[in-house]
């Protein structure tokens, strides 16, 4: 069968696509490596539990019935309802650096005024800053690049707000070392302290199995366990793919959510003009199952963002892993309807890691230093939260490692390349990317990715 588009990776931004051209009634078929769908963000069980992966909270969150914003035009988009999803608005968070706490939750007027109380001597160019950031148009796809420290410093001169302002969406978006795109930052910033944090009851899982059920109710096809090994080419046009075990499909297009250096090297053939560069930033990522709900430990943020140290640095660091830094996040404080709760409490620690030290490590060193770092992450964040060591019943860590093999990400680069292809577009005709590498971040972001590409280069 020839299709009019295959996608490669079947995460949000793929399926998202995919739901777009089967609702245009577009012979469409989703290929993905491996045996569960959802790629950054999963789901698996382990030793009888059920763990999230990638999926801290959702960002661009909006109560039921919100006509405007992100998530209001992601499911006019692919026709799906506000119980699709039933997010839970989170309790509360914070960014904690040595001195100053600066609490947020999904009311943005309330995070401005805490902004502003904790250091009040920059709140008029903070004020200047928040306009600016909201009379910025981030969905222009022709932004040119320009620096968010550079931006921030012309409105903000505390080089610790500055800091606090940009580690929540560094962690959360950005393939920049030390720095983030502007319009990047407007994207995060909006996301995270605009509309905030939610969550369905049941994880990333209620998402996935929703865009899967209504993407196979719209006739679209979904192949597990298909791998591509090659993108074919025929005089500068994509043509199809070829899989691992030499199966040739034929398409009009191709879109990929792969990253755009791993596009290329698939389609090499007919090799870019200019080298791709890789992205270098992963994590280590540390779940803990405890045997009491975290609340009752006397812990009821959502997330913490928290760095130890004067200065904020995000970066690959030279240590297997930066444990000065992190996040702090726990899937049971979000407010879910008085009759849910869920059975075991958890507590999700990510910290930045050396994707070279992990990736060379011999298996036999590998497992033992998992663990040894998982011990010094979890010793940092106890700085900001009770000890629950006395009461962790189950443990599971992933490295950059990990990362890789279950998303084909060169490095386990999280974001993807530093450079973006906001438009989508490839040096091949009929190529397309989505996802990380496109440019929209976060869960909402994702799908958008997805959504816009198929729009924008599959439906005309």
């Amino acid at each position: 069968m020839r299709y009019h588009t295959v996608i490669i990776g079947a995460g949000m931004s793929g399926l998202a696509a995919g739901i777009r051209l089967a609702y245009y009634e577009k012979p469409v078929c989703i290929l993905e490596r491996h045996t569960t769908i959802g790629g950054l963000n999963s789901f698996y069980r382990l030793r009888g539990r059920n763990y999230d992966v990638g999926l801290h909270a959702v960002t661009n969150y909006a109560p039921p019935g919100t006509r405007r914003g992100p998530l209001a035009k992601l499911l006019k988009q692919l026709r799906l309802r506000w119980d699709d999803f039933d997010l839970s608005p989170q309790c509360g968070s914070s960014v904690v650096f040595p001195g100053h706490r600066i609490p947020f939750d999904n009311d943005f007027d309330r995070f401005c005024d805490n902004v502003c109380d904790e250091f009040p001597q920059q709140a008029d160019g903070f004020r200047r800053l928040v306009a600016t950031i909201d009379a910025f148009d981030e969905l222009n796809l022709e932004q040119e690049p320009q620096s968010a420290r550079a931006v921030l410093a012309e409105h903000v001169s505390d080089p610790m707000l500055i800091d606090m302002l940009l580690c929540p969406l560094m962690f959360y978006g950005s393939a920049i070392p030390h720095d983030m795109d502007f319009s990047q930052f407007c994207i995060m910033f909006k996301s995270v302290f605009v509309q905030g944090f939610g969550r369905p009851y049941r994880g990333v899982r209620q998402i996935l199995k929703t865009l899967v059920r209504h993407y196979r109710e719209l006739g679209g096809e979904l192949k597990l366990r298909h791998g591509v090994r090659e993108i074919r080419v025929d005089n500068g046009r994509a043509v199809g793919v070829v899989l691992d075990d030499g199966t040739e499909i034929e398409a009009e297009n191709v879109l990929s959510s792969a990253g755009h250096a791993e596009t290329c090297r698939l389609a090499d053939q007919a090799p870019p003009p200019a080298p791709v560069q890789a992205g270098e930033l992963s994590f280590n990522e540390a779940i803990f199952v405890l045997d009491r709900q975290p609340s009752d430990l006397g812990h009821d943020e959502t997330i913490v963002f928290y760095n130890n140290r004067n200065e904020f640095e995000y970066a690959s660091p030279e240590d297997p892993c930066d444990v000065r830094s992190g996040i702090i996040c726990s899937p049971n404080n979000f407010r879910y309807d008085d009759d849910l709760r869920l059975e075991d409490g958890y507590i999700r620690i990510t910290a930045l890691a050396n994707p070279d030290y992990w990736m060379n490590l011999p298996d036999e060193e590998y497992y033992p230093a998992k663990e040894a770092w998982c011990e010094r992450m979890l010793l940092s964040a106890l700085e900001h939260i009770p000890d629950i060591r006395p009461h962790i019943v189950d443990t599971d860590v992933f490295t950059p490692r990990t990362i890789r093999r279950f998303t084909g990400h060169d490095r386990g680069a999280v974001y993807g390349a530093p450079k973006k292809i906001l438009t989508g577009s490839t040096h091949v005709d009929g190529l397309y990317l989505c996802g990380t590498d496109q440019g929209f971040l976060g869960i909402i972001g994702s799908m958008l990715s997805g959504i816009t590409m198929a729009n924008n280069h599959l439906l005309r």
